[in-house]
Formats: C-alpha cells, structure tokens, sequence
C-alpha cells in the first residue's frame, strides 16, 4: 500500500528540474530511479546519465532540499549506477520538452552484446543516423562538436535553416 507521504515524496521528487536540462526534471530525464518513504525518511534512488556527471551533486542537493521542504526530516541521496542509464529511459514527454527548448532529443539507443573473444578495432565512423534539427525538422544537420555544454550533449548546426542546436547523445 501506497501511503499519502510516499506519494507526495515521490510527486516532489518527480518535479525537480535537471540543473544542466531545466526544461525536463529528473522523471523526464529517466534519472529518478526510486522514491520510498517511511514516515518522515525519504530514500531516494537516481542513475546519472553518465558514471562521472558532475551535476550529481547539485541533483542530490536539489533532492534534499525539496524534500526537506515538503517536511521530510530525513532524506537520503543514493546513486545506482546498475544497470547504467539508457537515453531510452528519456519519457516521451521529456522528449517533447527537450524538443520545444531547440534540443534535439536522442534516438534509440544503440546497446550491443560485447561478442566473446577479441573486439576488432576499426579506423571508420560509425554510421549515424541524421539528427533532425528541432527547430525545421530538416534532417540535413552536420555535428559541429562532440561536446556541448556538458559531456552528455553535442553541437549541431542545421543546413537548411542555419540554426545552432544542441542533441542529447544516444546511450
């Protein structure tokens, strides 16, 4: 049975926004893995995008601190980095968001088995998929940089309108 304060931990905890992507919150994002409380203690479970992201700190903090707001006295961060987060784990209303801030959201993500016994290594890109831009829908769009803003995103720039986009890379 679901109590009154695990519903309202969770609601809280759902709301807060991502500080690198506020336009989407932690539940857009994928990254809100659990939300159990019992009675005044909150335990809340995240997976960063990335093992390194320098952002889990302030999302822990935000957490906290929200959560001590609604009037839980005892809040606790957990970081789960297993399994690892997927660009798929991205709600289809965290895509839309993304999309109205000019972001383009990822595509499915490209997870392969390892096969056994030795990887051959290869000097060729892979194949990409385009990036449609979100502000045309133009999917003639050229990567400017492999990194944006943060290590979870990357530049773009569309041909057919010219506009500058960030993409959220697929994991």
């Amino acid at each position: 049975m679901v109590t009154a304060a695990a519903r309202t931990a969770r609601q809280v905890a759902e709301a807060v926004p991502d500080p690198e992507l506020p336009m989407v919150t932690l539940a857009d994002l994928g990254i809100l893995r659990a939300v159990v409380a019992e009675g005044e203690r909150v335990v809340v479970t995240i997976t960063p995008t990335y093992s390194g992201c320098p952002a889990l700190p302030e999302i822990a903090h935000d957490l906290r601190h929200r959560l001590t707001q609604a009037g839980f006295t005892d809040v606790i961060v957990r970081t789960e980095l297993a399994p690892a987060w997927s660009s798929d784990w991205i709600t289809a209303e965290g895509r839309r968001k993304l999309r109205a801030a000019g972001i383009a959201p990822p595509g499915p993500a490209r997870r392969r088995q390892a096969p056994p016994g030795p990887v051959p290594l290869t000097l060729t890109a892979a194949r990409r998929e385009p990036v449609p831009c979100p502000q045309c829908g133009s999917a003639d769009t050229t990567q400017t940089a492999a990194f944006s803003a943060t290590a979870c995103k990357a530049l773009f720039r569309c041909e057919a309108c010219r506009e500058p986009f960030e993409y959220v890379k697929d994991i």
